[in-house]
């Protein structure tokens, strides 16, 4: 079992769906992630602001990921119906 302690934050945001958005980014680079809603509510309704954690080995990986996902590399064109990476069939 993990510690917490060996966990870092690497993302806040008072958006949850951007803070569910980037936590399955994440994921779907591999990546193992921990969102946590500082505020409570429950988990189809939170309140307040989102931070994502990550394993420390996993730390740099996942700041490559945000910083492409912040720069708009996963963004669609005007004329793309799905991203180059999406699954086809």
């Amino acid at each position: 079992m993990r510690r917490v302690s060996d966990l870092v934050q690497i993302y806040a945001t008072g958006d949850q769906m951007m803070a569910e958005l980037t936590r399955a980014r994440l994921e779907d680079e591999g990546l193992d992630v921990l969102v946590k809603n500082s505020m409570g509510g429950s988990s189809a309704y939170p309140v307040g602001p989102s931070y994502l954690f990550v394993p420390a080995e996993q730390e740099e990986a996942a700041r490559s990921v945000i910083a492409a996902i912040e720069s708009g590399a996963y963004a669609l064109d005007e004329d793309e119906d799905t991203p180059d990476d999406a699954p086809t069939g």
